[in-house]
């Protein structure tokens, strides 16, 4: 379930804070909040970029901007309410709204579009990866002021993430029907991008500093299943349109740069084993996001999963052998429909068995559309609230004793924060942690009084504790 909920991406009231080159003219001013999972964020800064190529300007807040676009997530109930609360206040403080995202692709009640029911006075609404919908309805609202000579944009494109690391989407779509998703309904099924167009956009942000590229889609294992894995070009060789051959390049790519190359939202086929060699050598990070969901194959069976469960305890086993440094997420969902305590009591048990590392729980929300609405057995709420609480009490208690096993070990870390030029610590992350989801690094003063900490960069650390999630380590 890579798409969890809404996530902000905002600065100042909401508004994305993208710098713009200076001009003697007045030109048109375009507010900005972002919504939703990693993949919303990358359809985001396609739409910056766009917006910053054609000379538009963007606003800090909605009453100085000419319109706003919001970019919604529409996955679970609270995500839907705070894109639509998002919504009504920018109307209310702007009036000109286009919405876009997860969310634009929704029906209501009556069938129509759930947007336009409650907020008729936005000015458009597309669905998700809809750059091109995007901005002919900002050009028919607000006319473009292009001006070649001055609109620079950066070969990577306008980012809303920090300035050293940044999401590579390599697909959109997914082709599983899962019964408690409704994500291809709104995006589609799977559509791979070609992996030339790919790779040229990863040399680009590590071109522009990036230290970490975090690969994301709806199901990376799948990529290029569309195509059928046909051969595309990179820098003049052939490449597969396939997961192996695109990660083992990406990292190619990245090793002049120093930067890590990390894997989202992949499910445990068994084409990822060939994948688990390129993290035992050092060619990507020993890192895999993996959405399990459940371990019981019956409750994988009602969810319809692609991976049907009776395998991936040995497969992940299997994987810790021949990478023992590898670090597994996962998130799971506690009280689908039907499920027996003996069914839930095998999660926890594989939980402990697989030695998860980072491990999220949700309770089970029915979700308008849902199939898995109609299944038989639908426990009360309270009971799948308690039952995720039990789950992330044990979930805790695996992360906490694999942190422990850290204490002492030197690590490589890349430093997000640093204060007082770095002689007072800050806050970074580990080759085990990825940005928002994950624990991080807490950083004490470095050991020699010459060491400095600067953001965006690695530096090397000796693990002296444990703080709940959280490493704490001394730079030396």
């Amino acid at each position: 379930m890579p798409c969890t909920g809404a996530r902000r991406n905002w600065d100042n009231r909401g508004m994305s804070d993208v710098a713009t080159p200076e001009r003697s003219q007045v030109v048109p001013r375009v507010g900005f909040v972002s919504l939703g999972c990693p993949k919303a964020l990358t359809d985001s800064e396609l739409i910056l970029t766009q917006l910053s190529a054609e000379g538009y300007q963007t606003s800090k807040t909605f009453e100085g901007a000419d319109l706003v676009i919001v970019n919604t997530c529409g996955f679970i109930d609270d995500a839907v309410r705070e894109s639509l609360d998002t919504i009504g206040e920018a109307l209310a403080e702007n009036g000109r709204v286009i919405v876009t995202g997860c969310l634009g692709a929704k029906s209501g009640e009556d069938g129509g579009n759930l947007v336009r029911q409650m907020h008729p006075s936005v000015l458009a609404v597309t669905g998700p990866h809809a750059t091109q919908e995007v901005m002919d309805a900002v050009h028919a609202n607000l006319p473009k002021p292009h001006d070649p000579f001055v609109d620079l944009v950066p070969p990577m494109g306008i980012k809303l993430t920090p300035k050293h690391y940044a999401y590579l989407k390599i697909s959109e779509g997914c082709n599983h029907r899962c019964t408690f998703c409704i994500i291809p309904s709104m995006r589609g099924d799977l559509v791979s991008r070609p992996v030339g167009d790919v790779l040229k956009e990863a040399r680009a942000l590590f071109e522009g500093g990036v230290k970490e590229l975090l690969v994301i889609s709806q199901d990376t294992s799948a990529y290029g299943v569309d195509v059928k894995y046909r051969m595309g070009f990179w820098d003049g060789k052939p490449v597969k349109t396939r997961m192996l051959e695109l990660v083992r390049t990406l990292g190619e790519i990245a090793e002049p740069y120093g930067a890590w190359v990390r894997l989202h939202y992949v499910y445990p086929y068994p084409s990822v084993d060939e994948v688990i060699p390129l993290m035992a050598e050092g060619r990507v990070l020993p890192y895999l996001d993996v959405p399990l969901q459940h371990s019981h194959p019956d409750v994988l069976r009602r969810m319809k999963r692609p991976a049907s469960g009776e395998k991936n305890l040995e497969r992940i086993l299997r994987w810790r052998e021949q990478c023992p440094e590898l670090v597994i997420r996962s998130t799971f969902i506690a009280g689908f429909p039907g499920e027996t305590e003996a069914e839930f009591e095998h999660l926890l048990d594989f939980i402990r068995e697989a030695g998860i590392d980072r491990a999220g729980c949700f309770a089970y929300s029915p979700v308008e559309g849902a199939t898995a609405n109609a299944l038989p057995g639908m426990l009360p709420e309270a009971e799948r609230e308690a039952r995720r609480a039990r789950f992330m009490q044990v979930a805790e208690a695996v992360s906490t004793e694999r942190l422990k096993r850290r204490i002492g070990a030197q690590m490589q870390v890349l430093v997000d924060s640093a204060p007082a030029l770095g002689r007072k610590g800050g806050v970074g992350r580990s080759y085990a942690d990825a940005p928002e989801i994950d624990g991080v690094v807490r950083l004490l003063p470095p050991e020699k009084i010459s060491k400095q900490l600067r953001v965006g960069e690695f530096t090397r650390v000796r693990i002296v504790g444990t703080e709940g999630h959280d490493l704490v380590a001394v730079p030396i």
